[in-house]
C-alpha cells in the first residue's frame, strides 16, 4: 500500500494492527478532531457518534486538568495546551510503532510503516524505485511519501509526521540529523532544439539571456539560483514560476525556455525531446541532497532499514 500526499499538513500514517492501548485510542481521537477541526466531522472519520467522541474529549480534559480545544461557532481548534498535547501524541504513537516493529522483527515477520518527506526531485524516479526494491524483500511494509519543500520537510520530522526526510538544501537544520549527504549540481532542462543544446559549457548568463521557468522561492534549486544571480549582478525574471517541477519539465517542450532541476530528478525521455546540461559550478554552487531523521529519535526497524538502503543507493550519485 502506497500513499502520496502532495501538500498541506499531514499526520503520520500508522497502520492499525488491532492492538490499541486505551490512552493511544484517545490520542488518536484527539488527533482526528485536531485534523478535522470539528467533532462531528472527526466522529464520521472515526466511525463513532459525535456525542461519544465529545465525551471522550471532555473526559481527557478533566483528567488532564486543562481544556485543549477552543470551542468555536463552527468547530473547534487546538489551544496552546492542545498543541503541546498533539506533539506528545505524535511522539507516543511513534514510540509504540517502534516497539511494534521491534517485536515484529524479533518474530521474523518484517512489517511496519515508513513515512518519508521528500523534495520533489526525489519523487518521480528515485523513491518509487527504492520503495519497490524494499517491498520486494519486505511486502508487509507500507509507505507514505509526503512531497514537501525544504522547510516543510524539516517540520515533518520535528512533529513526527515523517520518519525520514530526503530534502535538497534544508533551511534550519535544528532537529535534522544527517544520515547521508550527496552533492547535486544544478542542471538546465531544455528542449532538444534549444540554442543552448549545442554549447559545451553552460554559464548562468546564457540561461538568463533566454526565457526561463523557475521553481518557487521555498525550493533549494531556486535558493541556489538566487545566490548565483546576486553574485553576477543579474536578476531572475521568470516567465513562469511554479511549485511543480513536472510543469517545468513539460513546459520547456512548448516554448524555447530554460528550466532547472538536480540530477536525481532527471530521467532522459526515450525520444530525447528534452535534454539536460550542467550549469558551470563557477556560477551556481553545488547543493546537497540530505537524507535525515529527527535528531535523537530511534527509528522503527522498517524505517531504519529503509534509511540504510537509501544511503547505499545515494552513493551512486556522489
Amino acid at each position: 500500500m502506497l500513499f502520496f500526499h502532495k501538500s498541506g499538513a499531514s499526520d503520520a500514517a500508522v497502520p492499525n494492527k488491532g492492538f490499541e492501548l486505551k490512552h493511544l485510542q484517545t490520542f488518536r481521537l484527539i488527533q482526528a478532531v485536531a485534523r478535522a477541526g470539528s467533532i462531528r466531522r472527526a466522529a464520521e472519520d472515526m466511525n463513532i457518534t459525535a456525542s461519544a467522541l465529545n465525551r471522550r474529549i471532555q473526559g481527557f480534559e478533566r483528567e488532564f486538568g486543562y481544556e485543549i480545544f477552543e470551542r468555536l461557532p463552527r468547530g473547534v481548534r487546538l489551544n496552546a495546551a492542545g498543541e503541546l498535547i498533539l506533539l506528545h501524541i505524535r511522539s507516543q504513537i511513534s514510540d509504540m510503532e517502534w516497539i511494534r516493529s521491534q517485536v515484529s522483527d524479533l518474530s521474523g515477520v518484517r512489517r511496519g510503516h515508513v513515512s518519508v518527506a521528500c523534495s520533489q526531485a526525489a519523487a518521480p524516479y528515485f523513491l518509487p524505485s527504492q520503495i519497490a526494491q524494499y517491498r520486494r524483500d519486505h511486502p508487509g511494509v507500507t509507505f507514505s511519501v509526503n512531497v514537501r519543500d525544504r522547510a516543510q520537510a524539516e517540520h515533518e520530522l520535528a512533529t513526527f509526521s515523517s520518519d525520514l526526510a530526503l530534502v535538497f538544501e534544508p533551511v534550519h537544520m535544528v532537529d535534522f540529523e544527517v544520515l547521508y549527504s550527496v552533492p547535486q549540481p544544478v542542471y538546465i532542462v531544455i528542449a532538444a532544439d534549444h540554442p543552448l543544446a549545442e554549447k559545451k559549457t553552460i554559464r548562468l548568463r546564457d540561461c538568463l539571456d533566454h526565457n526561463h521557468v523557475l521553481p518557487a522561492a521555498p525550493y533549494g534549486v531556486r535558493h541556489l539560483l538566487e545566490i548565483a544571480a546576486k553574485g553576477s549582478s543579474r536578476s531572475l525574471s521568470p516567465i513562469v514560476e511554479t511549485d511543480s517541477f513536472d510543469l517545468i519539465r513539460h513546459y520547456v517542450i512548448h516554448e524555447k525556455a530554460v528550466g532547472f532541476q538536480i540530477p536525481i530528478g532527471l530521467e532522459e525521455k526515450p525520444d530525447r525531446s528534452v535534454i539536460f546540461r550542467e550549469i558551470s559550478t563557477r556560477d551556481v554552487p553545488i547543493g546537497h541532497l540530505l537524507l535525515g531523521q529527527m535528531k535523537g529519535r530511534t527509528l522503527p526497524v522498517a524505517s531504519a532499514r529503509f534509511a540504510n538502503q537509501l544511503t547505499n543507493s545515494l552513493r551512486a550519485f556522489a
